[in-house]
């Protein structure tokens, strides 16, 4: 009876040190609707993607690459996955007895008046021994919750690493699409400086000869003297668009890249399935870190909950002892000491019910802060494809009017060369025209952003390819 009492004891202390007094977590509705408002398309499965694959420009392509390797942000996001991997294998062996190894010399004199034959005396003691240093049995869970918050933490590092490599690739992008944009503009900028320069001189000439007036003159020096103020501006906003890329790469540009593609021909992927919202909560990291977060917070909970129980720390040791090297390993000088200690709160002046009461108020923040990511997510990837059909538009419409200003352009040159109009109408067609070019490759580069906040929001980087 006597061991049958003991097994069944046993057993239900192994039960005891298995569960935790962390609420069950389940994972909370989705604060958002069913369906994206911007989705035009019947919900697809979203297909995996690399980032490798969805970008194009090879020289985009050595960049991001280049980014990845050197990126401090990015660095210190990965070093800061290692800390929190550190700290998780720091609480995991509190589950485990630490035993230590000792072993120790004393020599000691005692005077005449401390000994028993009240002659001084010398001595010799030889130790050494095996023991557990105050191993906690987890009866209620508090050493497993805490291991459980820490895995979460770690998890959630995790996550932050992905989330901010998404966010440092699209940014790179983005920057690089822009500086593609304003040299674009500055071609456009300083090609049209070619032209109105070559009207000037024609004009001047020709007042020269007494054939146009001074006002004709003025204005076509005025159109030359607001393009170069175009030009330099846009200069400026280059060499600032380029310092702001090698900011984020973490290191100068190569001048071995390969030549980079204009913004037609990006080779971006622009038809990317959205999938359905639910999709969002497996790909995107913020999301998933969010929750990693939620679950450890509700890991908390367990361990405040079981500060409210007594806790129950062994501490042995085992070994042998001797005043004589010689005899230190005899039987008859085995020693051993074996001290369990039981501490049980009885007044602790409210601080564990205040500290059951933040760790709850923690997850009810934890859990609003995951569903407004849910939330922020559903309304970036919805933007974002409203965005997409309406850039088609708007390109289709701006390429037109750049037709058309040419045309109104190269009317309005010829009837002023034949007397017809004032040179007034000229400028005016020229500056219309150079509006309408600058305005097309603005448009260009806002749907290639597109695309990519769209491939961000979705949850970018769905695939890791090997880097080449």
């Amino acid at each position: 009876m006597k061991t049958k009492t003991l097994t069944l004891g046993a057993i239900a202390l192994v039960l005891l040190a298995g569960c935790t007094m962390a609420p069950k977590y389940e994972q909370p509705p989705m604060p958002v609707e069913a369906a994206y408002a911007g989705a035009t398309d019947e919900p697809a499965a979203v297909k995996d993607i690399a980032w490798q694959d969805f970008f194009g420009d090879p020289r985009l392509k050595a960049i991001i690459n280049l980014t990845l390797e050197n990126n401090r942000d990015l660095r210190v996001a990965a070093l800061r996955v290692e800390q929190a991997a550190a700290q998780y294998r720091i609480e995991r062996a509190a589950l485990l007895p630490t035993v230590a190894g000792s072993g120790g010399y004393t020599r000691s004199r005692t005077p005449a008046e401390f000994s028993m034959t009240r002659q001084p005396s010398t001595g010799n003691q030889f130790t050494v021994g095996v023991g557990i240093a105050s191993y906690e049995l987890d009866f209620f869970g508090r050493v497993r919750s805490l291991k459980d918050a820490a895995l979460e933490n770690y998890l959630a590092t995790e996550e932050a690493r992905r989330s901010a490599e998404i966010t440092l690739i699209a940014g790179v992008a983005s920057q690089y699409l822009a500086e593609r944009a304003l040299d674009e503009q500055l071609a456009i900028a300083e090609d049209t400086l070619k032209t109105v320069e070559g009207s000037y001189d024609l004009i001047k000439k020709m007042y020269d000869g007494e054939v146009v007036s001074e006002l004709d003159l003025k204005t076509a020096e005025t159109q030359v003297h607001s393009t170069r103020a175009s030009v330099a501006d846009i200069k400026r906003q280059l060499a600032q668009a380029r310092n702001a890329l090698v900011l984020l790469v973490g290191a100068p540009l190569p001048a071995d890249l390969p030549a980079p593609l204009p913004l037609g021909r990006q080779g971006i992927i622009a038809e990317l399935p959205a999938g359905v919202p639910s999709d969002l909560l497996t790909r995107r990291p913020d999301i998933l870190q969010a929750e990693h977060t939620l679950r450890g917070a509700n890991a908390s909970i367990g361990a405040a909950r079981a500060a409210f129980f007594p806790s129950i720390s062994l501490t042995g040791n085992g070994g042998f002892g001797s005043v004589e090297l010689d005899n230190l390993f005899k039987s008859d000088s085995f020693m051993w000491s074996f001290a369990p200690s039981i501490n049980v709160p009885i007044f602790t002046g409210g601080r564990l019910k205040a500290n059951l009461a933040v760790t709850e108020a923690n997850q009810k923040i934890m859990l609003a802060q995951y569903e407004k990511t849910i939330q922020t997510a559903f309304k970036e990837v919805s933007d974002a494809l409203v965005a997409r059909t309406t850039y088609v538009d708007q390109i289709k419409a701006q390429e037109l009017r750049v037709a058309s200003e040419q045309r109104r352009y190269d009317l309005s040159d010829t009837r002023y060369k034949q007397g017809v109009d004032s040179y007034l109408t000229v400028l005016t067609a020229q500056q219309g025209l150079f509006s309408a070019q600058q305005g097309l490759v603005q448009a260009r580069l806002a749907q290639l952003a597109n695309y990519v906040t769209l491939y961000k929001s979705l949850g970018g980087g769905w695939v890791q390819e090997q880097q080449q």
